[in-house]
C-alpha cells in the first residue's frame, strides 16, 4: 500500500536543499585589498605658485580616513590660527583643507601628512603625501637632514619636533618659548631621522623639542629640548644629530599646606641644592621647638616636622637658598601627627641594610643593634645616618649562602619626640654563587676621564655604577638573572654624576653613550663585552 508524502515535509525539504546549495554557491570574499589609496588630482593643483586661495580639495580613488590627524599631519611654516583639514571621523574620497591664517608673501608651504591618510576598509596608509603651494613665483626646494638621540635614553621615547627659526635682526634665543618657527618637521619613529624640505636659503637656528602638547612653543617644565650650537646657513651639505635632554627649573617653592600633626608638606618645582636650602620658622617659637626636614623619596616636596606645635592659627616661614628667598604661609589643621614606626629595606648580597621611620630620625645608636650569622657568630657592622632621606645605614659584609639576624632593641632609633623603637628582628639570606651572573666590561677608545660606568634595566632604572679615572675595566658582580643595558657617562666636570644641560646658557648636556645590545646575564655565567666607545 502506498503512502502519500504530507505536502509540508515536501516544502521542508526543498527548502534545506535550496539553502545547502546555496551555501556551497557563496562567494567567499576575493583577497584582502592591501594596496594604499590613489592620489588622482587635488584642486589647487599640488606645487601651485601664486596661490591665493582658502580652501583645498585632495582627490582620491576611494574612500579614505585620516588616522590620529592631530600627531601626523605637519604644516610647515605652521599657520595660526591651524587649518581645518576633513574628514575626522567619517570616511570620504577627498581631504578637504580651509586656510583661516593669513598667509605670508613669497612664502613656500608644505602640508605633510605623515601616515595618516588611510583607505576606509583596510587602513592601508599612503605614507607620506605631501602637499605643497607657494605664494611666490616659485617652489623653495632648499633641505637639511639628521637624526636625533635622547641624552639619557637609548631612544627617545616619541616623536621629536625638529625646528628651524629664521636669524635676522629680531631674533633671540628666547623666541623658542614664545614664537612658531619658520619651518617645522618630526623625526620618524624607528630610524629617528628627520628632513626639513622646500626651504629657501638663508641662516637658522636648529632646536628640537619634545613637543608633547603640539603647539610648537617650549615649555621647560614638561618638555625635552636639544639645540645645534652653531647657526645653520642653508644651503648646506652638513647633516646634523640633536641631542634632547630635559632642564632644571630654577628652584621654586609652592605654598605649603599642613599635611598632618606636627608636619608641614612643602612642594616645589626645580631641582634645589638641598645642602644650601633652609627653612626658617619666623612666627614666635615655643620654648623647646627643635624641627627637621626631610626629601620625600619620588615627589618633588620636603617635610617640615616639628616637636611642639606652637599656638597659632597659622606659621610664616622664610625659604632661603643663595639666589632665592620667598616668604610662605601656612595654615595649620587639627590632625594628630603619625607614631614611630621603623620599617626595613634588607638590600642583597652587594647593598646595604636599612632601617626607615615614619617620623623624623633624630638619633640611633649601634649599642642596641646587633647582627649574627647562621653560625649565631656575632658580625661587625658600621652606620651611617642620612638626615634628608631619613634613614640609618647599615654596612657589614655578606658572603654567599649564608643568612642573617639582623636585631634592633628599644633605644636603637629614637625620633624627633624621644621616642625609640620597638624590638625589630629581621632576616637577610644570601643566595649561592651560583644563582647570580656576572657582567666584565673592557671598555676601548676612551676620549677622557673620569667616567661613570652603570648597568641599567631596559626601563632605563640604574641598577649598578662604577666610577673610574683611569681604567676601562670593570666587573659587575652577584647580579640577578635578567637583561641589562650597559652605558657610559662622561663625567666632564668630575663631580661623579649625570649633569643635563641649559638651553639658555647653550651648556649640553654630559655625553651618554650606550653599548648597542642588551646583555643576557644568566644564573652561574660570566659575560665578557667589550664596548668601543668610537
Amino acid at each position: 500500500m502506498k503512502k502519500r508524502i504530507p505536502g509540508f515535509v515536501i516544502v521542508l525539504i526543498l527548502l534545506f536543499t535550496m539553502v545547502q546549495c546555496a551555501k556551497k554557491g557563496m562567494p567567499e570574499g576575493g583577497p584582502i585589498d592591501e594596496e594604499p589609496p590613489t592620489f588622482i588630482r587635488a584642486n589647487p593643483e599640488n606645487y601651485s605658485t601664486q596661490f591665493d586661495k582658502n580652501e583645498i580639495r585632495i582627490y582620491f580613488d576611494e574612500y579614505i580616513k585620516l588616522d590620529k590627524p592631530q600627531q601626523q599631519i605637519i604644516v610647515s611654516p605652521p599657520m595660526d590660527p591651524k587649518p581645518s583639514i576633513m574628514p575626522l571621523g567619517t570616511a570620504r574620497k577627498d581631504i578637504k583643507i580651509e586656510i583661516f591664517d593669513t598667509l605670508e608673501e613669497n612664502t613656500t608651504y608644505a602640508i605633510n601628512f605623515g601616515k595618516s591618510i588611510v583607505d576606509n576598509n583596510e587602513a592601508n596608509p599612503y605614507n607620506y603625501f605631501k602637499y605643497v603651494f607657494s605664494t611666490g613665483d616659485y617652489i623653495d626646494s632648499l633641505m637639511v637632514s639628521g637624526t636625533v638621540k635622547d641624552a639619557r635614553l637609548k631612544a627617545p621615547s616619541q616623536p621629536i619636533s625638529v625646528m628651524l627659526y629664521e636669524v635676522d635682526s629680531t631674533y633671540t634665543d628666547s623666541i623658542v618659548y614664545k614664537e612658531t618657527p619658520r619651518y617645522v618637521t618630526y623625526s620618524q619613529d624607528s630610524t629617528f631621522t628627520f628632513s626639513l624640505e622646500n626651504l629657501k636659503a638663508g641662516t637658522y637656528k636648529m632646536v628640537g623639542i619634545m613637543d608633547k602638547n603640539d603647539n610648537y612653543l617650549y615649555n621647560p617644565k614638561s618638555e625635552k629640548i636639544g639645540f645645534i650650537a652653531e647657526n645653520v646657513t642653508i644651503p648646506t651639505d652638513s647633516t646634523y644629530e640633536i641631542t634632547v635632554f630635559k632642564e632644571e627649573l630654577d628652584f621654586n617653592p609652592k605654598r605649603p599646606s599642613h599635611l598632618k600633626g606636627n608636619q608641614i608638606l612643602f612642594g616645589y618645582e626645580g631641582t634645589p641644592d638641598l645642602d644650601s636650602l633652609s627653612i626658617n620658622l619666623l612666627s614666635a617659637r615655643p620654648e623647646g621647638f627643635e624641627y627637621r626636614i626631610i626629601k620625600d623619596a619620588e615627589k618633588d616636596s620636603l617635610y617640615y616636622w616639628y616637636n611642639i606645635k606652637p599656638e597659632l592659627d597659622s606659621l610664616s616661614f622664610e625659604v632661603v637658598t643663595p639666589n632665592t628667598r620667598d616668604t610662605l604661609l601656612a595654615r595649620l589643621g587639627t590632625l594628630d601627627r603619625d607614631s614611630l614606626i621603623v620599617s626595613t629595606e634588607t638590600g642583597g648580597i652587594n647593598k646595604d641594610f636599612k632601617f626607615k621611620a615614619n617620623t623624623p630620625i633624630v638619633d640611633h645608636s649601634d649599642e642596641f643593634i646587633k647582627i649574627m650569622d647562621k653560625d649565631s657568630t656575632e658580625v661587625p657592622f658600621t652606620s651611617e645616618f642620612f638626615p634628608m632621606k631619613n634613614e640609618v645605614v647599615l654596612k657589614f659584609e655578606k658572603i654567599p649562602e649564608n643568612n642573617y639576624q639582623v636585631s634592633a632593641f628599644p633605644g636603637a632609633i629614637t625620633d624627633l619626640f624621644q621616642t625609640t623603637n620597638d624590638t625589630i628582628v629581621q632576616s637577610v639570606r644570601t643566595k649561592a654563587v651560583s644563582d647570580y651572573g656576572r657582567i666584565i666590561l673592557n671598555i676601548q677608545n676612551i676620549e677622557s676621564y673620569p667616567i661613570i660606568v652603570q648597568l641599567t634595566s631596559t626601563k632605563g632604572e640604574v641598577l649598578a655604577e662604577q666610577y673610574s679615572e683611569n681604567s676601562g675595566n670593570f666587573t659587575f658582580d652577584f647580579l640577578n638573572p635578567g637583561d641589562f643595558l650597559v652605558r657610559v657617562i662622561y663625567d666632564a666636570n668630575a663631580n661623579m654624576k649625570w649633569d643635563t644641560g641649559s638651553y639658555l646658557k647653550k651648556r649640553k648636556p654630559e655625553r651618554i653613550l650606550y653599548y648597542p645590545d642588551t646583555i643576557d646575564v644568566r644564573s652561574n655565567w660570566d659575560k665578557v663585552e667589550t664596548f668601543s666607545l668610537k
